[in-house]
């Protein structure tokens, strides 16, 4: 498959490098130089130097022969002038990233159709909506739907006190007729293993099930986990993902949200109707204490900056203690596939909530 990639931010040379390891024909436009030398250095692939809204530069990466064309530059008004262009040019089908979620919209999303744009995706909505996910499965590592739905990945840390410990799959298989759910791979000391009837369940597997939606309690009862009641959670971090989090949890939990910004804290008040916007800098651990983190079910820290100190020493001085807890904490920066979530008592350092440390 021909595929055009404009932009060679994260996103796009991240979508360059998945899509040229199977082996597809990718060409990159980006109108800065040094990107281009960058993803030209890691990937075998053709980059154009220009902007994707020019319909020069656009027949110079041969549009009319392409079957895919993503436009993922840092500007929305790029991607949906560079799409329209590409469908008008030749392109099979378009994909444009978007910032303003309005654009979702089933009645809106038939606008762009119309002018040439086949698909729609906003990031910062679809990495909300993953953690959102997870707080609602509690006792998962990863957590995924497919088939509309009907069909979901669950990832599961097994502890020492699961009930299938030691058990082969066959054994687990007779023992819970008929099964909603199915173990698909299991990964241990690093390795994928694809189970069969005699393989066993070890401590500190990662087990990933399939399950319809019937084989969620099931999967609970049998990998030892409980699902957790959330009730306060505190955001650390105004960005678009922390936004979008807020406002989709606020009317179903006590939302405490940390912003640095003065500006930013104003704007997001307006907002979010049902979160309490709090001003201050989340590297400050005595603010985080008196704004009652202790007494969090959960902590989101979504700075929107892996320069921010705070994802890598508030988040990881957190002392975990996965079998005797109850709390959650997730770290989401803008990096990449950088999700990371820990089951667990989150304060079980008592001093961490002391005045003076």
């Amino acid at each position: 498959m021909k595929i055009i990639i404009a932009g060679a931010g994260e996103v796009g040379s991240h979508l360059a490098k998945m899509l040229s390891n199977e082996n597809h024909d990718i060409v990159v436009i980006d109108p800065e130089d040094e990107r281009l030398r960058s993803v030209d250095a890691s990937m075998d692939i053709m980059t154009v130097t220009g902007s994707a809204t020019s319909i020069e530069i656009l027949k110079e990466a041969n549009i009319k022969r392409t079957d895919l064309f993503i436009a993922v530059a840092h500007s929305e008004d790029t991607n949906i002038t560079a799409a329209i262009l590409g469908k008008k040019l030749g392109a099979k089908t378009t994909i444009a990233r978007i910032d303003n979620p309005e654009y979702l919209i089933p009645s809106h999303k038939d606008h762009f159709v119309t002018m040439g744009i086949d698909y729609l995706f906003y990031p910062e909505m679809i990495a909300a909506r993953e953690v959102i996910g997870l707080l609602h499965q509690t006792g998962t590592t990863e957590y995924l739907d497919f088939s509309g739905g009907r069909l979901s990945l669950f990832v599961l840390k097994l502890d020492e006190n699961a009930p299938i410990i030691n058990k082969t799959l066959m054994e687990v298989t007779k023992q819970n007729k008929p099964l909603d759910y199915r173990a698909v791979a299991i990964t241990r000391n690093g390795k994928t293993i694809i189970p069969h009837g005699d393989d066993r369940f070890l401590v500190n597997d990662l087990v990933y099930i399939v399950s319809t939606l019937s084989g969620y309690g099931e999967i609970m009862k049998y990998t030892g986990k409980e699902k957790l009641t959330l009730k306060n959670i505190m955001i650390l971090g105004g960005s678009r993902i922390g936004r979008r989090i807020a406002k989709e949890l606020g009317r179903q939990y006590n939302i405490k949200l940390i912003e640095i910004n003065r500006e930013k804290c104003l704007q997001l008040a307006d907002f979010l109707e049902d979160t309490l916007v709090i001003n201050g800098d989340g590297r400050d651990t005595e603010m985080l204490c008196e704004e009652g983190l202790r007494n969090m079910d959960a902590f989101i820290a979504v700075t929107g900056s892996s320069d921010y100190s705070t994802n890598n020493s508030i988040f990881w001085k957190i002392d975990f203690h996965e079998r005797s807890g109850s709390n959650l904490c997730f770290r989401l920066n803008n990096k990449l596939k950088d999700l990371s979530i820990r089951t667990g008592k989150i304060f079980d350092n008592g001093n961490f909530c002391t005045r003076g440390n």
